[in-house]
């Protein structure tokens, strides 16, 4: 009787040996700690509440939306020969050779060696091989090895989910960086516009200008003149030429611009027309707001993969608290002497097979570091992601407040323009029929300057606006369609297993 109630026994001691040993490495209470915010519940205010009135998103080639060909072309030779977008597709590419490389250990192994060598032994009896002295053989060996990891903790498969999910934030990173090209080549164009319009003020001001001075000369001449008011007429024309190269200049320099971030030399930057920009139709905005809103910004997707990726990494830290079991086999020909091909034949054949068992009992606190590492990467990559949330949402704010200023603002410039142009007619006027002095003509010049200035700077304030809120809901990539899932970015909880034993 007490023989079988040793026999019974042995499971059970077996069990608890397996269960201390396991349980001498426990995860010490560690756990990641970051929660992700859930953008419906982030407050909103009232300028994206007014746009959500509407259902529409921004086309995936939004910015011909400006009606200008020529901006459509370079945002073309962007797409193609964009050194930054390549940096970006190289990026992905070798995430994806990444994800293949830990994909690969899921599957079976299967290595061949092989050896042949010719050995001379040597003369000494005393210390030699003794009968195998002064003589040479064969020390041949041929053997095929195969292994596979069962991974019963699942520490491979979340390996692999791990590096899929990174080549996921690769792929998300790459469309932010096209969404970030598209919209520098248009700020640059926009810049190049502004220019042009800002060359055609100072223009027009210099073909004033002279007009003043020739009509003060001619009022000289007759009589009714003085030197005096020549004087004064000349005086700011050296300025109004200074203004004019230094647009040229600005010119230049935006053209230069816009070629670099194509990828293209300055002598094809050169080529660079007048733009021909309008914008004509506002920008209608999604009616799902803001979860639909910002699930389309690359940036924000880019953020949730890396937190996907990091809940993985905690899984792959898990697994390694547990025995790790592979299955070993090898199959080969092995002899020492004989001829040299000798060793293939069937008595010099073996085999091996089993599982190899590897289990962690003490490691200094390597583990539970590991564990640590990846719960803390886990709430760095959480943290960053309720960031890019709140930033997120802080831009689509402030871009559609902008965009309604910049509507009334417009409207006003118009009327500061068209008042000014007014009274620098009737100061002309009354100047040529001698019921003013040059000094009104002159006030009423530089006013009508200033006001047109201002009037072409909200223009491309305007446009930018347009760009920067296309920018901030995604530049209509629909990124959000290669989200991960809610799942796979929550927080994996410490199996039982390993907290039986922690302190």
């Amino acid at each position: 009787m007490s023989r079988r109630i040793l026999r019974g026994l042995k499971p059970l001691s077996v069990w608890a040996l397996t269960l201390l040993i396991s349980g001498c490495i426990g995860t010490g209470g560690i756990a990641p700690q970051g929660t992700s915010l859930s953008p419906d519940n982030l407050a909103t205010d009232d300028a994206i509440k007014a746009a959500a009135k509407d259902a529409h998103w921004p086309d995936g080639q939004w910015w011909r939306a400006y009606g200008d060909d020529q901006l459509n072309h370079w945002i073309e030779l962007a797409a193609l020969g964009s050194p930054s977008l390549a940096i970006a597709a190289a990026r992905v590419r070798q995430a994806k050779a990444m994800a293949g490389i830990a994909e690969s250990a899921e599957s079976v192994h299967i290595t061949g060696d092989s050896t042949l060598k010719r050995h001379n032994w040597p003369t000494d009896q005393f210390y030699g091989p003794g009968e195998l002295s002064n003589t040479s053989t064969w020390d041949n060996n041929a053997s095929i090895g195969l292994s596979y990891s069962l991974d019963l903790w699942g520490r491979e498969s979340n390996n692999t989910e791990e590096a899929l999910d990174m080549a996921h934030m690769s792929a998300a990173e790459e469309r932010q960086a096209q969404l970030e090209l598209q919209d520098n080549i248009v700020r640059a164009y926009i810049q190049l516009s502004l220019n042009y319009a800002q060359r055609d003020i100072v223009e027009a001001t210099l073909a004033q200008q002279q007009q003043i001075v020739d009509l003060a000369q001619r009022r000289l001449k007759g009589g009714i003149g003085t030197h005096f008011e020549v004087s004064q007429a000349e005086t700011p024309l050296p300025e109004t030429h200074r203004q004019i190269d230094a647009l040229d200049e600005a010119i230049a320099l935006s053209r230069n611009q816009i070629a670099a971030l194509a990828g293209k030399g300055p002598g094809e930057g050169a080529s660079l027309q007048r733009p021909t920009l309008s914008l004509n139709a506002a920008l209608k905005l999604p009616s799902a707001l803001p979860a639909q809103l910002l699930g389309q910004r690359p940036d924000v997707v880019a953020s949730r993969w890396r937190v996907a990726a990091q809940a993985r990494g905690i899984d792959v830290a898990h697994a390694g608290f547990y025995p790790n079991v592979d299955l070993m086999g090898s199959l080969g020909y092995m002899a020492t002497g004989g001829g040299m091909l000798e060793f293939l034949t069937g008595k010099k054949f073996n085999y091996s097979v089993g599982p190899a068992i590897t289990l962690p009992i003490f490691d200094g606190g390597r583990l539970r570091s590991e564990l640590g590492v990846a719960s803390a990467g886990y709430d760095a990559a959480v943290a960053q992601y309720n960031q890019t949330l709140v930033n997120a949402l802080k831009s689509i704010s402030d871009q559609l407040i902008r965009r309604e200023s910049m509507n009334k603002q417009q409207g006003f410039a118009d009327q500061s323009v068209a008042a000014a142009q007014k009274t620098y007619d009737i100061a002309m006027i009354a100047y040529q029929r001698g019921l003013t002095d040059y000094l009104n003509v002159l006030n009423a010049q530089t006013l009508l300057f200033h006001q047109q200035q201002i009037q072409q700077q909200v223009q491309a304030a305007r446009l930018t606006v347009h760009a920067e809120l296309v920018v901030a809901l995604g530049g209509g990539l629909m990124t959000g369609n290669d989200s991960p899932a809610a799942n796979k970015t929550a927080a994996p909880k410490t199996p039982a297993a390993l907290t039986v034993f922690d302190k």
